[in-house]
């Protein structure tokens, strides 16, 4: 039997699609959040047990019979602390969907806390960041010196109103990448190459992506990079956004953004998510310049954030895993991606210097 486990922010987008396929394999998570409404309209659909609470300092006694939380509800900069602290105070595992960068800082930081309360903590879990984390380990065990990493995906997948809202909180703070080590701002569009992700060769932009954080943990690489496909005079106009930056990051406007986004924004249907599978990229390279190249095609990045989540909420509740802060590669392999509904198998690489 599985032990109890609860997913907040079940009827957001991606928590009700997680929700949903947990009933279809016969599960019966717990679904938590603060709008009574749509939780409960849910939880009866479902035949679920539901909980009303909101992300606040008194989570902890909602949580002590739960193993594991799976945590959906972003914008995560602001929801994630305070529910891995509950976490540390229940003693429950803590999963979340995130691709932030701040986030992702913020549980390895917790990992000494993690080992002391005996849990868990293993943030981005969905599309943000199984495949590019997979890829990154797959690369370090193919080149085990390489000291330069790339990442990157290309998908026409739709977006959800929660994604947009969090892509709005980023506003004015760029682009990121890791440096000798170190997080490093850059300059949106600044960064630009030419890559082939899986479907031909096309213009990329550097983006603030998590693995930028995350798969330097994974893999112990000092300079990492993560791209998108964008064409030229987008990449352009990126680059001339960046003055206006400070105006986006006001609150007012971020409001009103995000009101807009509320009443505006619907997340792709099944259809349209069947018909737009990822495409993931990753690049290594060592001093020698030996450069090892990986690609591996999987499910669209909403159904394959379900099945990651789910994957690694089963092997978590059902396995026995180091407690502390860990990225999902680490906990489950870069063979994990590969495992998941709609992924191919990594497709490799190797150019020699001349």
């Amino acid at each position: 039997m599985q032990k109890k486990w609860l997913i907040y922010g079940a009827y957001g987008y991606t928590g009700e699609l997680i929700a949903r396929e947990a009933k279809k394999r016969g599960w019966n998570p717990v679904l938590a959040g603060r709008n009574p409404e749509m939780l409960n309209h849910l939880a009866k659909e479902l035949d679920m047990e539901a909980r009303v609470f909101p992300v606040g300092p008194n989570m902890a006694e909602n949580l002590s019979d739960i193993a594991l939380v799976l945590h959906c509800a972003g914008p995560f900069q602001k929801t994630s602390a305070p529910m891995i602290k509950a976490c540390l105070e229940a003693g429950a595992d803590y999963m979340d969907i995130t691709g932030e960068i701040s986030v992702f800082e913020h549980s390895f930081a917790q990992d000494a806390k993690a080992k002391e309360a005996g849990i868990t903590i293993c943030s981005g879990v969905g599309f943000d960041v199984i495949p590019t984390d997979c890829t990154a380990l797959k690369l370090k065990e193919l080149l085990p010196d390489a000291t330069t990493l790339s990442l990157g995906f290309d998908s026409d997948s739709g977006i959800s109103p929660g994604t947009y809202k969090t892509m709005i909180e980023g506003m004015g703070s760029g682009s990121a990448e890791r440096q000798n080590g170190q997080l490093i701002p850059v300059s949106i569009g600044s960064q630009r190459r030419s890559i082939d992700f899986g479907r031909g060769m096309r213009s990329a932009m550097g983006i603030p992506w998590g693995d930028v954080s995350t798969a330097f943990h994974t893999t112990g690489i000092q300079n990492i990079a993560t791209w998108i496909p964008m064409k030229k005079s987008r990449i352009a106009g990126a680059r001339l956004l960046n003055p206006a930056g400070s105006i986006l990051a006001l609150p007012f406007i971020q409001k009103r953004l995000k009101k807009w986004i509320s009443l505006r924004v619907k997340g792709p249907d099944e259809t349209r998510r069947a018909g737009a599978p990822a495409y993931i990229w990753g690049e290594a390279r060592n001093e020698a310049g030996v450069i090892k190249t990986v690609r591996i095609k999987t499910a669209n990045v909403y159904d394959l954030t379900v099945y990651g989540a789910l994957e690694s909420v089963s092997r978590l509740l059902e396995g026995e895993f180091p407690k502390g802060s860990y990225t999902p590669a680490m906990l489950f392999g870069s063979g994990l991606i590969e495992e998941l509904p709609g992924s191919g198998k990594f497709e490799e690489e190797t150019i020699y210097p001349e």
